[in-house]
């Protein structure tokens, strides 16, 4: 395990130096690393590691999310409105659509295969997106239409939509029918998120105001209440939807509205934290990439993935229509919208394990997306935001 341990650490380091000097993102380095250390190529990952590999990148997940909720000034989200309301949606939707119409003539499958197609590539990668639209937070990009909050805000729900969708079109695969009231419980999930958050931060703010802890202190006790918020999903799951990663980010925002000096030296702490969890997290993601299944999709499942693009490219023009924000802006905010990665590493197989009979084509093309899409929106972001953003 320890041997595992460095050569993730020093491989996925120096290759994603490497590739910063020339100037492509470095999270394709560690994706690559992790293909290729992982059991699909060299197999050099314990399996130790590997049993934990979804709790470890949920822990960076959770890591990253606190550090965006701790610099989202909920000021500027009330100010973005309606648009950041329908990026949550309308875009994924309008991808699902052209992946159920296209995915029958293009890959064989069924109109339910398709849904489900649809719902696994259609999320969004906040572990891509968030440390970009931080750092363009921090360098002052967008700033006069508060773009980076709103692809932040729309990035972080987009996933909790599409979730619920695989979940319901899997179950109408099985039999189960359709249940309307699973949709019902998207804002459900959202809106008791933010209320957990905002309470709990309030009353971490009170505690740090009497009890005078460390920093590192306050960042663990705020890292192990957000781990607390995602086992209490899970274990409210059956009963009632809430949204552990959204309560996280509820959580650091109420702190930088109610404690905003200590908001600013804690977000310095998880930045050093990051550092660590995003080399296990895109690591991690490759490892679970099976690239034995690539040759497998095809042409086809090139131009499907393109064509669900399209669709959320509409999708971001639709919600951004009749706003200020600037044709520059709306062609930044459409690229910043195409990254895939962690939901697809997480839920790629799912339909392969429930028995559906196109699960081994569905998990092909999850993967492919990974690999076309992740690298292709962290590039365009990079490349691109000091030309289509203001500063």
């Amino acid at each position: 395990m320890l041997f595992s341990l460095s050569l993730i650490l020093i491989i996925g380091f120096a290759l994603s130096g490497i590739f910063n000097r020339i100037k492509i993102p470095g999270l394709l380095a560690m994706i690559i690393t992790g293909i290729v250390l992982g059991p699909y190529v060299m197999d050099l990952i314990a399996p130790e590691i590997l049993m934990i590999s979804s709790d470890l990148r949920k822990i960076a997940l959770i890591v990253i999310l606190a550090r965006a909720g701790l610099s989202l000034d909920l000021e500027d989200l009330k100010r973005v409105g309606r648009p950041a309301a329908l990026m949550c949606f309308i875009p994924a939707t309008l991808e699902i659509i052209a992946i159920i119409l296209l995915g029958p003539r293009l890959l064989g499958l069924t109109l339910g295969e398709s849904a489900i197609l649809g719902a696994v590539l259609a999320a969004v990668s906040p572990a891509v997106i968030v440390p970009r639209m931080l750092y363009l937070m921090e360098s002052g990009y967008g700033k006069k239409n508060s773009i980076p909050q709103l692809i932040l805000a729309g990035a972080s729900v987009d996933d909790i939509y599409v979730i619920v969708l695989f979940a319901a079109f899997l179950g109408m695969h099985q039999g189960e029918g359709f249940n309307a009231g699973s949709l019902f419980s998207v804002p459900v999930s959202i809106i008791s998120g933010v209320v957990i958050g905002i309470t709990i931060g309030a009353l971490l703010v009170r505690i740090f105001k009497i009890l005078h802890v460390r920093d590192t202190i306050k960042v663990l006790i705020i890292l192990s209440v957000s781990f607390l918020f995602v086992s209490f999903e899970q274990f409210l799951e059956p009963y009632f939807p809430m949204s552990g990663l959204i309560a996280v980010m509820a959580l650091g925002g109420t702190i930088l509205k109610l404690y905003d000096i200590l908001a600013k030296r804690l977000m310095g702490k998880f930045s050093k934290i990051w550092v660590g969890a995003e080399i296990l997290l895109f690591v991690l993601v490759g490892a679970a990439v099976d690239i034995t299944l690539i040759p497998k999709a095809g042409f086809f499942a090139v131009l499907l993935i393109f064509a669900g693009l399209g669709g959320r490219v509409l999708g971001v023009w639709v919600s951004l229509f009749k706003t200020p924000i600037v044709a520059k802006e709306r062609i930044f905010c459409s690229i910043a919208y195409l990254p895939k990665a962690t939901v697809q590493a997480a839920i790629g197989a799912v339909p392969l394990s429930m028995g559906v009979p196109s699960g081994d084509t569905i998990l092909a093309v999850a993967v492919l997306s990974i690999m076309v899409t992740a690298p292709i929106g962290a590039f365009g972001i990079d490349l691109l935001h000091d030309k289509l953003l203001e500063k």
